[in-house]
């Protein structure tokens, strides 16, 4: 795993956040047990203490001897491991466990803990650094009373190191434990990380670095549903894209270079005809006529692919403007003038009023007009029939250009508006680009428009139509 890799930066801010967490829970044990320790030894001295009243008690009663005391009180000391005095209700010292003899007859409570005492407070002292009681001590002062008459007191002394001692293992216990946890928490950590991030993205990587050498039919296949499985998909789509981007580029270098071999052949062949003499010289001006119509085609279609090129780019400006449908429609059915009667074609022109104004570029919707009448009189039959109609709807300007030639297949519908497509190249090999139709569409979608077509089952037809707003 990287050093500065996204896992390892998770895997660390992870780990930070869970000992920071488990660092707070042990120290809050620590404490709660520290606590709880010093609570059991005071009860447990609370209950010596008692009987060591009730024995100090009979004592004054003269039940017992002074010996009889000295030797309970040194006994309870040696069972809860305390050394403990007996005092008057002065504070001085009236019997004690062996360890104590120094101090017998010696006031060993002061003043402020004896007035607190003789109001029956027991007292609790811990890291006292009395000098005559010694360091580092836990000291337990419980008084004792006869009804309200305060009688002396018990000051039971336990050394701190001792008590702490026990909690000592308590606090390994809890630190290890931590530890281990912490250890544990991180393995998993990076276990899950590994599962769910370092391998799929690793997968995902390999993926784009095989897409960038060019391969591109790999895939990406991660079985999961979040973030990373949605990133995977995105990957997968990208690739499909570029495929078909690569695809359709290998197919549009076939297209052009058929297109522009077809007429750059005959141009050559018909010249070097020419120049070498094969040709007669009575037939040369009509092969100099095909080849003056191949350099037409050629050029034709390198005006059309710049166009395109020059729209798909989004380089192609627009200058709109109000311009009169209707008029653009006589002039472009005028200029195919020629085409229309070679082939004996009746065209019906049925316009909406006499102007029908519209938004648009003029020389682009003119050239939109003069493609799909064009098209129409290339696939129309013999003495077949064309019909151009305008009409209004709502904001828009609706045009149609319908002809009687063979209606389109499904799969023809869903590849007419691919470039260099040509539904039937038998016959239109010699006089059309397979650009018409692109061209077409991406002019009205410069203009916000749209362009769809229909089978005339009725009329046994095609009819394009396309929308305009109307100004």
């Amino acid at each position: 795993m990287k050093r500065n890799s996204l896992v390892s930066k998770l895997l660390g801010t992870f780990t930070l956040i869970i000992a920071g967490c488990l660092v707070i829970i042990a120290i809050v044990l620590s404490f709660w047990f520290e606590n709880y320790h010093f609570n059991q030894k005071k009860q447990q001295l609370d209950i010596q203490a008692s009987l060591i009243a009730k024995e100090k008690a009979k004592f004054d009663d003269e039940e017992i001897t002074f010996n009889d005391l000295e030797k309970f009180v040194n006994y309870s000391g040696q069972s809860i491991k305390s050394d403990i005095l007996v005092t008057d209700l002065w504070g001085i010292v009236k019997a004690y466990s062996e360890d104590k003899s120094s101090l017998m007859r010696m006031q060993v409570i002061d003043s402020k803990n004896l007035n607190e005492l003789k109001n029956g407070i027991s007292i609790e002292v811990r890291n006292t650094d009395n000098k005559m009681l010694g360091e580092s001590q836990y000291i337990y002062y419980k008084p004792i009373m006869y009804g309200d008459t305060f009688a002396g007191a018990i000051v039971m002394i336990t050394p701190l190191e001792q008590i702490k001692g026990q909690l000592k293992q308590v606090y390994a216990i809890i630190w290890i434990t931590v530890l281990i946890a912490l250890i544990l928490s991180s393995i998993i950590i990076y276990y899950v990380c590994n599962r769910m991030l370092i391998i799929p993205l690793a997968k995902i990587n390999i993926g784009a670095k095989r897409l960038a050498k060019g391969d591109i039919e790999n895939r990406v296949y991660i079985n999961s549903k979040d973030e990373i499985g949605e990133l995977a998909d995105s990957f997968n789509i990208m690739a499909e894209s570029l495929e078909e981007v690569e695809k359709n580029r290998r197919e549009f270098i076939s297209n052009v270079s058929h297109e522009l071999r077809s007429p750059i052949t005959s141009i050559k062949g018909f010249i070097a005809g020419i120049l070498d003499g094969i040709i007669p010289i009575d037939k040369e001006k009509y092969y100099l006529g095909i080849a003056y119509e191949e350099i037409q085609r050629l050029t034709r279609l390198i005006n059309d692919l710049l166009d395109l090129s020059a729209m798909e780019a989004g380089k192609l400006k627009l200058n709109v403007s109000e311009i009169n449908i209707n008029e653009i429609i006589k002039h472009c059915t005028i200029s195919l003038e020629q085409k229309i009667k070679e082939k004996k074609l009746k065209v019906d022109v049925v316009l909406e009023g006499q102007n029908l104004n519209v938004a648009g570029d003029k020389d682009r919707i003119i050239q939109v007009v003069n493609n799909l009448i064009d098209n129409a009189i290339k696939y129309c039959n013999e003495s077949g029939n064309v019909k151009i109609t305008t009409r209004s709807k709502g904001s828009k300007a609706l045009i149609s250009v319908y002809n009687d030639g063979p209606m389109l297949s499904e799969k023809e519908k869903a590849y007419i508006w691919d470039r260099f497509y040509k539904s039937d190249k038998s016959r239109t090999n010699k006089i059309s680009t397979g650009l018409g139709l692109p061209i077409v569409r991406h002019i009205l979608s410069l203009h916000g428009e749209d362009i769809w077509v229909e089978n005339k089952a009725s009329d046994k037809g095609v009819v394009f139509t396309f929308s305009l707003k109307k100004v």
